[in-house]
Order: C-alpha cells, then structure tokens, then sequence
C-alpha cells in the first residue's frame, strides 16, 4: 500500500519501540517523516532499519519535556519537510513504584514527559497540522488509563490526561479539518515494558497483572508492528471518518 504517499509526518519515541515501528511503517507507505527522540543512537538505528528510502527520511533529536527544544525541533521538521500533515505522539516513559512511595520528582518527571510533552509537541504543530487541512494528530495513550495498573500510579494519571486531550482537541478543531485519536495498547515488547517489568518494587506482587495482557497468542505480549498498522489505518483516508475517540490495540485485555 501507498497510503502515505505525499504526506508528511512527524513521529516522536522514533528511536525504538512503538515509534520505531510507526516511522517504519509509515515510511513503507510512502511517506516524507522526520523522525524525532531524544535518543540520538536510537534514531540512527531508525535510519539503519529504514535503509534506503529516497531521502523520504530525515531526524531531529528533542527532548518534549522542554519547550525550548519542542520549538526547535517542531521549526526543523516544518523547514524539512514544507508543512506537516499527520503528528503521532509516541514518545513516553514511566517509573514503577508504589504510591505512598513515588518521589515528587519521579511523579512530576512521568507526568512531564508523557502528558506535557504531548502538548507541547502538538500546540507547536497544530498551526501547520491545521493549514494542512487534512491534519490528523495520533497520540498514545494505554489500557493503564482505563483500568488498575499497579505501581504505575504516575503513567496511568499520564495517560489519562492524554485520553483526556485528545478529546479536546478532537472537538475544538473538527470543524477546521483536525482528526485527533488515541490509540490504546496494552503490554508491547518495547524498551518502555522492559523497563516496567525490570523495575518493580521489590516483593511487587505479581498476581496484581493478570489484566495487563490481551488474551490472544496465550497472552502474549504486542508488537510494535501490530500498533503500527493501526496507526497507519488511523491516518491514513481510511481512517477519514474516525475522531475523538480510542481505538484498543490490546490483544483483549479490556474484553
């Protein structure tokens, strides 16, 4: 499929995981993408797993939780790419702890970056996104803003926040051309789950993650490709008539 072919799209947490996996999608279809992280090396391997897209590819490094840095790369992208028609919000993080223990800082680092950082990328692009007139803004959210998730306190207010936007945003501009839609994944093999998993509070109680995961594949955890395609679905004119609203990539584990 070409879906994306003379569609420019900015895609952030493009070094790894999901991000990675949507600027590559993406960019099989066709699309002109700026990849954008504050992981350097991580956006060289995106350019390495690209190969050779005719120039169709370019980087920015940015770290989304400091406006100075959103607004220079948000200026690099337009420069690079004349006009932006689709943001995807991907880049995230979290840090597992229990609640009554969670330092300020780790709570405000999480919220910062995951639902700060979305706003702030997509206010500086929404003037571009709108004079696109076909402007699409993907932001991911996750299954933790829509049930228990223990010791991620933090990502889940985050994550809700993001819901919670991409409704606002989704109302406030349809009627200039602007889809704005959450996707909602649960547990995917990417450096963030690794992180979680890696990370839990010592004598963290496993049984309080059944839910966590779809049950398809036995349970298995996603893959960055199966948001991808979704995202590249969402986008693209077959998502034409979807905004406002969440669609679950979860393997079920909302059923």
């Amino acid at each position: 499929m070409h879906r994306y072919e003379g569609r420019r799209v900015l895609v952030t947490g493009a070094g790894s995981g999901i991000g990675q996996g949507v600027a590559l999608r993406l960019l099989d279809e066709g699309a002109r993408l700026v990849a954008a992280d504050v992981n350097e090396p991580g956006l060289a391997g995106t350019v390495e797993k690209a190969g050779d897209v005719d120039g169709r590819l370019s980087t920015v490094a940015v770290d989304i939780a400091d406006i100075d840095s959103v607004r220079a790369a948000a200026g690099t992208a337009l420069q690079n790419l004349g006009g932006l028609d689709m943001l995807v919000n991907c880049a995230g993080i979290l840090k597992p702890a229990r609640t009554h223990e969670m330092p300020l800082d780790a709570w405000n680092r999480v919220i910062t970056v995951n639902l700060t950082g979305t706003f702030l990328m997509t206010q500086a692009l929404l003037p571009a996104l709108l004079e696109s007139g076909r402007g699409v803004v993907v932001n991911l959210s996750s299954t933790s803003a829509f049930q228990a998730a223990p010791y991620l306190a933090a990502y889940a207010a985050s994550k809700g926040g993001v819901a919670s936007f991409t409704h606002a945003i989704g109302l406030e501009y349809a009627k200039q051309g602007l889809r704005a839609v959450n996707i909602v994944p649960a547990g995917i093999t990417s450096g963030i789950t690794t992180e979680s998993i890696m990370e839990q509070p010592e004598g963290a109680d496993g049984s309080l993650f059944a839910r966590l995961t779809g049950w398809l594949d036995g349970g298995a955890l996603g893959t960055p490709e199966d948001i991808a395609g979704v995202i590249a679905m969402v986008g693209s004119d077959d998502g034409r008539y979807i905004t406002g609203t969440e669609i679950r990539v979860d393997g079920g584990a909302l059923m």
